[in-house]
C-alpha cells in the first residue's frame, strides 16, 4: 500500500511543479482537434478514478463481496498484466470507453489544484481498504464487465494510467504552437 500511496503523492507533486503555473490558455491548448489539452488529461484522470469510489467505499466498510465471475474469472491476472503493460507504453492510443470519463473541451484553470486534492482523496480511499486482502479482493472494470483484476493490480493500473496521461500532458507542452 505504501508504494501505491507514494506513487500517487509523487504524481501530485510533479503535476503541481510541471503544470501548476500554466495559464488557462496553456491548460486548454490542444495540438490538434483530435488531441487533448493538458487540462483534459487531468480532468479525465479525476473522472476515471472517481468511477472506482463506490467499490472502494464498500471494500473499506467490509460490505463488498466478490461476484461469482470475480471469484472464478480465468482472465483476472492476464487482463491486469496486459492493461498495465499497455499503459506503460505510449505507442498505442486508446479510445475513451465511455463518455462518462471524456473531459469537456474547456477545462477550469484550477484543474491542477483540483487534481492534487483528488489525489489526496484517492489516497485516503486506498488507505481505507488496507484491512482487505488486496490479492483476494477482485474488482470488475467499470468499462468492460468481462475484465476483472485483483485490487492490488487495480491500484497499479490507476498509477500507470496517471503516469501515461502525465506524459501525454508533457508532450502537449512540447507541441508546436504551445502558448508561451
Amino acid at each position: 500500500m505504501n508504494e501505491i500511496i507514494s506513487e500517487l503523492e509523487k504524481i501530485s507533486v510533479d503535476a503541481k511543479q510541471t503544470f501548476g503555473n500554466l495559464s488557462a490558455e496553456q491548460l486548454n491548448f490542444k495540438p490538434s482537434a483530435e488531441s487533448w489539452s493538458v487540462g483534459q488529461c487531468f480532468e479525465h484522470l479525476i473522472k476515471t478514478n472517481e468511477l472506482f469510489y463506490g467499490e472502494l467505499d464498500k471494500i473499506a466498510d467490509g460490505t463488498r463481496q466478490n461476484s461469482f465471475w470475480e471469484n472464478w474469472s480465468p482472465l483476472s491476472s492476464f487482463g491486469a498484466n496486459f492493461l498495465i503493460k499497455s499503459l506503460k507504453s505510449d505507442e498505442k492510443k486508446f479510445k475513451v470507453p465511455t463518455q462518462k470519463i471524456a473531459p469537456p473541451s474547456d477545462v477550469d484553470a484550477q484543474i491542477i489544484e483540483k487534481f492534487a486534492a483528488h489525489q489526496a482523496e484517492l489516497a485516503e480511499k486506498i488507505k481505507a481498504t488496507e484491512s482487505a486482502d488486496w490479492q483476494k479482493t477482485v474488482i470488475t472494470s467499470p468499462f468492460l464487465a468481462v475484465m476483472t483484476y485483483k485490487l492490488a493490480d487495480g491500484f497499479t493500473v490507476v498509477v500507470e494510467h496517471e503516469k501515461r496521461h502525465f506524459r501525454q500532458a508533457e508532450r502537449v507542452m512540447q507541441a508546436d504552437g504551445f502558448p508561451t
